[in-house]
C-alpha cells in the first residue's frame, strides 16, 4: 500500500521509467490538476506523455462549470496528450484507477482512494492511500468504462452531463440544474456573504498603474505586450487564501470566462497571480474588458473609464475561485 509522496510515485515515476501513456478511472477530477500534472511532466521533459481521463461520477453528479470550461481548455492547449471523457451512464462510478502503459501495454496499475485532484495527492492536505493492482483486470476495467463516456469537448457533452454551478453552493436535483449558458451570461451565481473573499487592487501601492509590470508586464522591450499579472498585497499572499506557490487553480470570471492560474514570483511565497501556460492570456483578458485592443498600454484612465481599478476573488475551494471584475 502506497501512503507516502503519492503524486511523484504514482504519477511521475512511471513516465521517468519509460511510460508513454496514463489511463485514469477517477470519481470526481479538476482541471487544475489535469494542468498541474501535464506541467510537471513538461519540466522533466516529459513532453510526449498521454492521458486520457474518465470521470466517473458524472452521469449522476454533472461537472461544474469551471472544472468543464478548464478540461476543454486544456484539450485545446495540449491538443492530442490530453483526453478528458464524462461518463453518462449508470450506475455511476465511483473508483479510482491509474494505468500507466508503454506503447499498447500496461506496466504499471494503481488502484485506491485517491481522485485526481490536487488536494487528494497532497498528503498535507489530505490523506489517501494507492495500491498496486492486476494488470490485465485494470486495462479491462478502463475499456469498459470508455464506451459509456464522452469527451468533454463533444459538441452534445453539455446536453449529455448536468454543467452545473460550482460545489461550493447547495447542489439543485439534476431536474431543477440551469443549463450551460451563453458566453455572456455566468453560469456560476455566488452568494457573496457565505464564501471568503478577498478585493486586490490593480493600481500599485499609491495608487498608481504599473507601467512595466502588473497589467503592464509586457510593455517592454523583448516582451509579448499583453502579458500580465495581478500582484498581491502581503496580507492576500501571506494568508492562505489562494493556494501555494507550487499549486495551480481554476479561476471561472464573472462573465463565464475560465482562467488556469498559479501563483508566482517573491520566493516561495507567490505574490502574483498569473496564467502559466500564456503569460498573456490575463493580460489579453483585461484589455478585452477594458475595451482596448490586444498589446496596448493599459492607462489609469483606462479603469476608471470603466469604473473599476480592482477585482474580488471569491473562494470557492482550495482548486477553483471566482473572480469579479463586474461593474455595479
Amino acid at each position: 500500500m502506497i501512503i507516502n509522496n503519492l503524486f511523484n510515485r504514482i504519477l511521475m515515476e512511471p513516465a521517468i521509467s519509460g511510460c508513454n501513456k496514463l489511463l485514469i478511472i477517477s470519481g470526481y477530477a479538476t482541471s487544475a490538476m489535469a494542468f498541474h500534472h501535464l506541467r510537471e511532466l513538461t519540466n522533466i521533459g516529459k513532453t510526449d506523455i498521454e492521458i486520457k481521463l474518465i470521470i466517473g461520477m458524472s452521469s449522476t453528479e454533472g461537472i461544474s462549470v469551471s472544472n468543464h470550461n478548464g478540461f476543454k481548455q486544456i484539450v485545446n492547449n495540449f491538443e492530442e496528450k490530453f483526453q478528458c471523457s464524462y461518463r453518462t451512464s449508470n450506475p455511476p462510478v465511483h473508483s479510482k484507477v491509474y494505468i500507466w502503459l508503454q506503447g499498447n501495454e500496461p506496466r504499471f496499475s494503481f488502484l485506491g482512494s485517491a481522485n485526481y485532484t490536487q488536494t487528494a495527492f497532497n498528503e498535507k492536505i489530505q490523506k489517501e492511500t494507492l495500491s498496486e493492482c492486476n494488470n490485465t483486470e485494470a486495462l479491462s476495467y478502463f475499456e469498459s468504462m470508455d464506451s459509456d463516456s464522452i469527451y468533454c469537448n463533444h459538441p452534445d457533452s453539455e446536453n449529455l452531463i448536468q454543467i452545473f454551478n460550482d460545489r461550493a453552493y447547495q447542489r439543485k436535483p439534476k431536474e431543477f440544474h440551469e443549463p450551460l449558458g451563453s458566453e455572456t451570461i455566468p453560469m456560476f451565481q455566488p452568494n457573496f456573504t457565505s464564501l471568503e473573499n478577498v478585493t486586490v487592487s490593480l493600481l500599485d501601492r499609491i495608487g498608481n498603474i504599473h507601467n512595466k509590470g502588473g497589467l503592464n508586464w509586457g510593455q517592454r522591450d523583448k516582451r509579448e505586450p499583453n502579458q500580465a499579472y495581478i500582484q498581491l498585497s502581503p496580507k492576500i499572499y501571506k494568508s492562505d487564501f489562494f493556494p501555494i506557490k507550487s499549486t495551480h487553480f481554476t479561476i471561472l470570471t464573472d462573465d463565464n470566462k475560465t482562467l488556469i492560474c498559479t501563483r508566482a514570483q517573491k520566493n516561495s511565497m507567490g505574490a502574483a497571480i498569473e496564467t502559466p501556460h500564456n503569460n498573456s492570456l490575463l493580460g489579453e483578458y483585461f484589455r478585452n474588458r477594458l475595451g482596448l485592443p490586444n498589446g496596448a498600454f493599459i492607462k489609469k484612465e483606462s479603469l476608471l473609464n470603466y469604473g473599476r481599478t480592482d477585482v474580488s476573488f471569491y473562494k470557492i475551494d482550495d482548486e477553483n475561485y471566482y473572480m469579479d471584475f463586474s461593474v455595479h
